[in-house]
């Protein structure tokens, strides 16, 4: 039972960290210069950009990690 709980939160740690990690990556590309007027939904859409990327990328890594962790179970 309590290692259901540590799963969890290290799941939600992962995805939590891969969706601010997006953010400021995304940020860094300063898409307000693309625009001669940004729209006032700019930080929205990256915002949710971020998010959307984040939690693929998350997704990949939490499913990599469960993947590497049943691999002893084909050597047995």
């Amino acid at each position: 039972m309590q290692i259901t709980g540590i799963k969890a939160l290290v799941e939600i740690v992962i995805q939590l960290g891969m969706i601010w990690l997006t953010f400021t990556a995304i940020q860094g590309f300063r898409l307000e210069r693309l625009f001669r007027r940004p729209p006032k939904t700019l930080p929205l859409a990256i915002v949710l950009f971020s998010t959307a990327i984040g939690y693929l990328c998350a997704s990949f890594f939490i499913g990599f990690i469960n993947a590497v962790s049943q691999l002893p179970g084909l050597l047995r």
